[in-house]
C-alpha cells in the first residue's frame, strides 16, 4: 500500500470511529477541568491514529477494541496531567471515607447522608460535591478510590463484566483482592448495582443514567460517587 492509500485508509478508519470517540468523551466529567469536548475529541482522534499505528491484526484482538483502549488512554493520559484534584480536596474525600466507617461501626448500618454531614460538618450540598468530587476521580483513576493504600491493581470491570469468562492465572493476593470486591458489589442494593452495570457494563453516559433513573445529571454522578465509597468501606471492613 502506497503512502496516498494509507492516507485514504486513515482517512477512512477516522471517519468511521468518530461516534466511538464522541461516545467516550461523553461519559467524561469536564466540570473540574479546563477543557471543552472539542478538545478531548481532537485527544481522542490523536489516540486513534496512534492505535492505526501500532495494531498488529496477527494478535487476534479485533481493532475496534484495540482502538478504544487507546482513545481512552490518550484522553485519561491528558486528564491526569492536568486535572488532579487538590489536596484539599483529596483530604474531604478521605474523610468522607473515614466518617462513613466510623459511623457504620457505630450505628451497625449504612449511615444517612444527614448523619455524615453532622459527622463531617459539612451541608448537604458540600456532601453532594464529595460524591461528586470521587465520581470524577475515577473516570481516571478508580483504583485510587477503591484501593488507595492497598497492593495491587484492580478494575471494577473484571468483575462485573463478562462473569462467564474464566481468568486468567493470578497471584493470591490479586485473587483474594477481586473475591473481596465481588463480595462487596454483592451487598449493594439493586439499584446501585444496577447504576455500576449501566456505567461499566453496558457503558452508558450519565445523561442516559439520568434518564433510566429519573433523577437530573448532576445527581447522577454524586449517586455514582457515593456507591464508590460504599464500596470502598464494605472492601476495608471485609
Amino acid at each position: 500500500m502506497n503512502t496516498y492509500e494509507q492516507k485514504q485508509e486513515l482517512e477512512s478508519v477516522i471517519i468511521e470511529h468518530i461516534p466511538l470517540i464522541k461516545r467516550i468523551v461523553s461519559r467524561i466529567n469536564l466540570k473540574q477541568t479546563e477543557y471543552e469536548r472539542e478538545d478531548l475529541l481532537h485527544i481522542g482522534v490523536l489516540g486513534l491514529i496512534e492505535a492505526y499505528k501500532r495494531y498488529d491484526a496477527k494478535k487476534g484482538v479485533p481493532f475496534e477494541h484495540f482502538a478504544k483502549w487507546r482513545i481512552k488512554g490518550s484522553i485519561i493520559d491528558e486528564l491526569r496531567k492536568n486535572g488532579r484534584l487538590s489536596r484539599g480536596k483529596m483530604d474531604r474525600i478521605n474523610e468522607y471515607y473515614r466518617v462513613q466507617n466510623e459511623l457504620q461501626q457505630k450505628l451497625q448500618r449504612e449511615p444517612a447522608a444527614e448523619e455524615i454531614c453532622r459527622a463531617m460538618s459539612v451541608t448537604r450540598e458540600e456532601l453532594y460535591e464529595i460524591q461528586d468530587n470521587i465520581h470524577y476521580l475515577s473516570q481516571y483513576s478508580l483504583e485510587d478510590v477503591l484501593f488507595a493504600g492497598q497492593e495491587g491493581e484492580y478494575k471494577l470491570m473484571d468483575i462485573i463484566e463478562d462473569k462467564e469468562t474464566p481468568a486468567p492465572d493470578e497471584r493470591v493476593l490479586e485473587k483474594e483482592m477481586k473475591e473481596i470486591l465481588a463480595q462487596a458489589v454483592e451487598k449493594l442494593t439493586e439499584r446501585e448495582q444496577l447504576v455500576l452495570n449501566l456505567y461499566y457494563e453496558e457503558e452508558l453516559t450519565l445523561r442516559e443514567i439520568a434518564e433510566v433513573l429519573g433523577v437530573t445529571l448532576s445527581r447522577v454522578s454524586q449517586i455514582h460517587g457515593q456507591i464508590l465509597g460504599k464500596l470502598r468501606r464494605l472492601m476495608e471492613n471485609a
